[in-house]
């Protein structure tokens, strides 16, 4: 268990750096970092899922697709809702709007306990009910302070929980189904990549990024990787609690970007904290009773 916590946060620190890592990668925009991170982690993903015997989940996932031809119209916007989300992730810090993605990341765990409610019917706990209340003024506070929340934000709110329901209703919810979203993409990364301003002529014009883009390819597989080793050594309960810690250190970084949280956006803020240290509680007493012999 302890190698798996360390591993969870290992994850997060990676993705947290590599928010930031995009400002670094000068003079490139957010689509062609995007664009370079799907060419260079696909590949890598694909090794070790040779190399761990994941790579059956591919196969019985391609063997689904004959008999079911409305999958293929499935996986296409399975891949396109994830697409999106790894676009903004890549674009957000160079376009001001990294403090925006790090609120949604917040958000998150909480718009997921009401999809669960909403297309599954799973009831709320007592303390589920008082995150959710911490997190409804939150939300009311930003309705009042500037009429609602940024579309970066929303992206993430709803975009991932519509992945997420979209991947169970399509039975791809494993690694077969995740490898093949990231490689749905790789045409559209290849079309970002070379139509870009500098396209692959790049390290010709900008020495440093020869080693720069494939430490961004490496650092991206390296996270995956790392987070799926993570997510097999933890009990699911304790693997929910560490996610957290990613949204807490994507904060830091769009506050080291430079970004400032505004005094009127404090009362945003500090309730949805508040509602996510709730569900932390939650998942620790969880976590404690399933110890106990």
């Amino acid at each position: 268990m302890s190698k798996g916590i360390v591993l969870s946060v290992t994850a997060s620190t990676l993705f947290a750096v590599m928010y930031y890592y995009t400002s670094l990668l000068t003079p490139l925009s957010g689509v062609e970092i995007f664009g370079w991170r799907m060419l260079l982690t696909v590949p890598c993903m694909t090794v070790f899922m040779l190399l761990s015997g994941e790579w059956r989940r591919v196969l019985e996932l391609l063997r689904r697709i004959p008999a079911l031809p409305k999958l293929i119209g499935g996986l296409v916007v399975s891949s396109a809702l994830l697409g999106v989300q790894l676009w903004l992730f890549m674009w957000a810090p160079l376009n001001g709007y990294s403090l925006d993605v790090s609120l949604g990341y917040f958000l998150l765990p909480l718009a997921m306990v009401l999809t669960g409610r909403i297309a599954y019917g799973e009831s709320l706990s007592y303390l589920q009910k008082v995150a959710v209340f911490f997190a409804s003024l939150g939300v009311l506070n930003e309705l009042y302070q500037v009429g609602g929340f940024s579309w970066a934000t929303l992206v993430v709110v709803v975009g991932y929980p519509l992945y997420f329901v979209l991947r169970k209703y399509l039975k791809t919810d494993n690694l077969g189904g995740l490898w093949v979203d990231m490689t749905l993409m790789l045409p559209v990364a290849y079309w970002f990549v070379r139509g870009g301003e500098q396209g692959f002529g790049v390290f010709d014009q900008y020495p440093a990024l020869t080693w720069l883009i494939p430490l961004l390819g490496l650092i991206s597989a390296s996270a995956l990787v790392v987070y799926i080793i993570a997510s097999r050594l933890l009990p699911f309960s304790l693997f929910g609690l560490l996610s957290y810690v990613e949204p807490v250190l994507l904060l830091g970084v769009a506050l080291l970007l430079g970004e400032s949280i505004k005094p009127g956006e404090w009362l945003t803020y500090i309730p949805i904290w508040l509602a996510v240290v709730v569900l932390v509680f939650e998942g620790f007493k969880h976590l404690m009773r399933q110890r106990r012999p």
